[in-house]
């Protein structure tokens, strides 16, 4: 691989180093204290985990869902609602707010999907529709959640009696085992590839890049273990986008959602149900808005009508930014786990160094604005804009 492809090929993860070391350097290394790294991938849980059902819909041809951040809202509600007036066990709560995420999302995919209502318009009435009945069930009034069981199962963090004391020693041990995960899968992987006879990249450069991953998975264990430790969040994130990177990249429904935003005529044509792919794509984004709802009612403690505001923002942004192509067709798990870090690196260290937020709405757009171009200049050259 040549330096010039090199470039292009991992163009946002060497903006989200540069990105980084420029915050760690303007904060003064306060960026690098273990509550802010572990804030960093607190305040980013939900970004990551909606991105994840973005993904989809952008996949299906450039489509977004406006209506997410109202969703969050209106679960979000109804959870808080539920935990603060009666005695529902709280498990219960969490079941009965997924099952209407999922008939939330069976509503606009089946506009979507079987009646062919643009995206765009159907999760716009949706962003109205489900913000207004968020407000009127919280009565326009800041709910307060003080279930422990509920906060436990979202915002906890993880402690293992007699390993963890002032060091969580347990963060640090999982850090190390993901590392060694790593290198066996690669391993396993070259191996594997090896006897089929497909082509891979040198030793060298794989190796090199799942060491610099290992690293990184290391240096930021340590610095959990020297906070909390490990928080609960991160692994309903974890769970959200191994799932759905096993989905998009190794199961042949998962293709479907590419081949649809590459030619839907043809995909069409060559027997896959398009408005089946459409149906889910739409389903998977407002269960993954439900969830996220829930996460963001338990690390506040409370929702209002204001929660979830601009969350869609932030899940198209970060896939847009992440490489989703503008036009469908291409983007992946990673690549919008990178571009929902970037974002939340550029939003903490601005609040780190104290940035008016207004200026940081100006970043943000900013940013969004280049990943765009960038990507529309790439397919202009490749030939794939029309």
């Amino acid at each position: 691989m040549n330096t010039k492809t090199f470039i292009k090929k991992y163009t946002m993860v060497i903006a989200l180093g540069v990105v980084f070391i420029l915050f760690a350097v303007l904060t003064q290394g306060r960026l690098l204290y273990p509550q802010n790294l572990s804030n960093l991938l607190l305040q980013n849980a939900y970004v990551l985990v909606m991105a994840c059902g973005m993904l989809l819909c952008i996949l299906t041809g450039g489509n977004i869902d406006l209506s997410v951040g109202s969703t969050v809202c209106l679960i979000g509600a109804i959870a808080a609602q539920l935990l603060a007036n009666t005695g529902i066990h709280p498990v219960f709560v969490i079941l009965l707010c997924m099952a209407l995420s999922a008939i939330i999302g069976v509503w606009q995919g089946f506009w979507i999907g079987n009646v062919h209502i643009p995206p765009f318009i159907c999760t716009l009435a949706g962003m109205f529709l489900f913000r207004g009945l968020g407000r009127a069930i919280l009565g326009s009034k800041t709910v307060t959640i003080s279930n422990e069981t509920f906060l436990n199962i979202f915002a906890s963090y993880i402690e293992v009696p007699g390993l963890d004391g002032e060091v969580k020693w347990s963060a640090f041990i999982a850090g190390i085992l993901i590392a060694v995960f790593l290198f066996i899968s690669t391993v396993r992987s070259r191996a594997q590839k090896a006897q089929k006879g497909y082509k891979q990249t040198s030793a060298a450069s794989e190796f090199g890049k799942i060491g610099v991953i290992a690293l990184l998975v290391l240096y930021y264990t340590w610095k959990l273990a020297h906070y909390k430790g490990i928080p609960v969040m991160a692994l309903w994130v974890l769970a959200i986008v191994l799932i759905y990177a096993f989905i998009t990249s190794k199961t042949a429904f998962g293709r479907y959602f590419y081949a649809v935003g590459g030619n839907e005529k043809a995909t069409r044509l060559s027997g896959i149900n398009t408005e089946r792919v459409y149906f889910m794509a739409y389903t998977s984004m407002s269960l993954l808005a439900g969830l996220s709802g829930l996460l963001i009612a338990a690390r506040i403690g409370s929702v209002n009508g204001d929660t979830g505001n601009s969350f869609e923002m932030d899940a198209i942004g970060s896939c847009f930014i992440g490489g989703a192509s503008a036009y469908g067709g291409s983007g992946t798990v990673p690549g919008i786990m990178v571009g929902a870090i970037l974002l939340g690196v550029i939003n903490q260290g601005m609040s780190i160094i104290g940035l008016d937020n207004n200026w940081q709405y100006v970043v943000k757009g900013a940013v969004l604005l280049v990943a765009v171009i960038f990507d529309v200049v790439s397919n202009r050259k490749t030939g794939k804009a029309g």
